[in-house]
């Protein structure tokens, strides 16, 4: 993966940051990774591109965790959208979501839980003015923001 500031931090300005991942990156990892090397405390995220492959989370309410649904073709990123909080450990986390279209223009989304790019994945992270915060909910059992 590739970045750049594309807009430096300023009297009221966030930096924002483009990142480009290649052929074989993993995103949820390159997106981790950077944000923890950048110090980024809080931020949102959109992006598009194309996977090779990739696995999809959907929280099942009942057993408190992420069924995982595999998508093993070459798919088209429609969307991906997220953000970056500190987490429990007071470490930026990443938390993605995403759609994507198969080859017959068919949808499906949820949780990024893993991805693999193929032949790119273009994403700008912009930060907040402020840092976000997981904790642990406990009836979900959930790392989600309080503010």
């Amino acid at each position: 993966m590739k970045s750049r500031i594309i807009n430096e931090p300023g009297e009221g300005a966030q930096r924002s940051f483009a990142l480009v991942f290649a052929t074989g990156d993993e995103v949820v990892a390159g997106l981790l990774g950077f944000a923890r090397e950048h110090e980024i405390t809080a931020a949102q995220f959109s992006g598009i591109g194309a996977l090779s492959g990739l696995v999809l989370g959907y929280f099942d309410w009942e057993t408190k965790a992420y069924k995982r649904i595999p998508v093993t073709e070459q798919v088209e990123v429609v969307s991906l959208l997220g953000n970056v909080a500190l987490g429990p450990d007071d470490k930026p986390s990443v938390h993605p979501h995403i759609v994507v279209a198969g080859a017959d223009g068919m949808a499906r989304g949820g949780h990024l839980m893993e991805a693999h790019v193929r032949p790119t994945l273009e994403i700008v992270l912009t930060e907040s003015p402020t840092y976000l915060q997981r904790r642990k909910d406990a009836a979900s059992g959930l790392a989600l923001i309080r503010l």
